[in-house]
C-alpha cells in the first residue's frame, strides 16, 4: 500500500456476523491497517477494552459530539444504544495515505456512502441464517428479547448486500479477514475493483 493511494474501506453486516471479531483479526495481524474506533453509550462487554474496541461515553458526551458535528456517521442500534465514528481521525488517516477501514453498522454505511461516496463498500455475510442464529446465542450477551430484536433486525440488514460493491462470507474469520486485506491492497494499487467482483449475490 503506497503513500496516497489509500481508499476508505467500510465494513459492514448483519448483527452477529462477525464485524468485531474480523476487524480484531485485522488489527493484530495486519498492523498497516488503520481502523476506527467507534464511540457507543452502551456498556462495554466482558473483556472489551475503552479506546481499542470502542470509545464508551455517557449519552451526554454523546450529544454534545453529535450537535458539534464530530461524527462522520451515527445511530441508534437496536432502538437502545448510540454508535458514531469519529470524524477527525479517520480524515487525518486518508490524508496520511494510510489504509483506513471502518467497521460499522447498515446504518452508519448509508450515511458514510452520503459524504464519501469514494469509499470502498464491502457486505460481510454470513454462511447462512442458521449459522448467524448459532452465532447470536453462542456469545450469550444478550436477553432473549434482545436477541429476538436483532435476529428481526438481521433479516432486514441481509437484504441490503446488493448496495455494496462487494460481499465476503465470514466463512472462516482469518479467510474473511485475508481475504479483506487483499481486497484492500489491490484497490490501493490499481484504483480499482476489477480483480475482485462481488460473491455469494444468490
Amino acid at each position: 500500500m503506497t503513500e496516497h493511494s489509500s481508499r476508505l474501506v467500510v465494513l459492514a453486516g448483519p448483527t452477529a456476523v462477525g464485524k468485531g471479531t474480523v476487524a480484531a483479526y485485522v488489527r493484530e495481524h495486519f498492523p498497516e491497517v488503520w481502523l476506527s474506533v467507534s464511540m457507543t453509550t452502551r456498556a462495554p462487554r466482558p473483556g472489551e477494552v475503552d479506546g481499542v474496541h470502542y470509545h464508551f461515553v455517557d449519552d451526554a458526551e454523546f450529544e454534545r459530539l453529535r450537535e458539534a458535528g464530530e461524527f462522520l456517521e451515527w445511530a441508534v442500534v437496536h432502538g437502545r444504544a448510540k454508535y458514531g465514528t469519529p470524524r477527525r481521525p479517520v480524515e487525518a488517516a486518508i490524508a496520511a495515505g494510510r489504509p483506513a477501514m471502518l467497521e460499522i453498522d447498515l446504518q452508519g454505511a448509508r450515511q458514510v456512502r452520503q459524504t464519501m461516496p469514494e469509499a470502498l463498500f464491502v457486505f460481510l455475510e454470513p454462511p447462512s441464517w442458521d449459522e448467524l442464529v448459532r452465532r447470536l446465542v453462542g456469545r450469550g450477551t444478550e436477553t432473549e428479547e434482545e436477541r429476538e430484536v436483532r435476529l428481526t433486525t438481521a433479516r432486514h440488514e441481509l437484504a441490503a448486500a446488493r448496495e455494496f460493491d462487494v460481499i465476503i462470507t465470514n466463512d472462516e474469520v482469518r479467510h474473511a479477514s485475508e481475504e479483506l486485506v487483499s481486497l484492500m491492497r489491490s484497490t490501493a494499487s490499481t484504483g480499482s475493483l476489477a480483480p475482485h467482483p462481488r460473491r455469494n449475490e444468490n
